[in-house]
């Protein structure tokens, strides 16, 4: 990973170091002077790789190319690194038939994808006094999905929102 404080050059403030030339040999400890002197004559920068090792590691390299292959890489393990996988569906208790059909379907489009679903019943005014029709909308989404999910957090109520995590069967889960 590239590191905002590698010292170069003349903002290395060590009397010697352990100097690795540009093919990765070792050129063993050297006064700083001398190495930052070998650094200009081979056209290159001398960057401070291992600052804590005692005394310090030093490479000859050409830091612009050092800095763009690091930013290079870190865009690349960004790339690979898993995406967060959750959705939230967003329904009322009052839903009528056909939207929480429509809701149950997307709820399915994503857990067939590996998402993890959160399914949230948002409670209005009065309707708080009503959270059990907000269960009764849950238990009849996870009708409607048969058996294609694990609950992962059952139905709870978070302030004026009632919710659940669903996460899709793997096939550890299936057998």
């Amino acid at each position: 990973m590239a590191k905002k404080d590698l010292r170069i050059n003349r903002g290395i403030r060590m009397k010697e170091v352990r100097l690795i030339d540009d093919k990765g040999e070792q050129l063993g400890i050297v006064a700083i002077e001398r190495a930052l002197t070998i650094a200009e004559e081979a056209g290159m920068d001398l960057v401070e790789v291992a600052p804590n090792s005692k005394p310090p590691v030093c490479k000859l390299l050409d830091y612009g190319k050092y800095k763009f292959d690091q930013e290079k890489l870190n865009k690349e393990s960004k790339k690979k690194s898993k995406q967060k996988r959750d959705k939230e569906i967003r329904m009322q208790p009052r839903i009528n038939e056909h939207d929480l059909q429509f809701k149950a379907k997307h709820i399915c489009e994503f857990l067939e994808k590996g998402m993890k679903v959160k399914v949230t019943i948002r409670f209005r005014g009065r309707e708080m006094a009503h959270t059990d029709r907000g269960k009764d909308v849950l238990n009849r989404i996870l009708e409607i999905l048969d058996d294609s999910y694990i609950i992962e957090n059952p139905p709870r109520m978070e302030g004026r929102f009632m919710s659940m995590f669903l996460r899709p069967k793997t096939k550890k889960d299936r057998s």
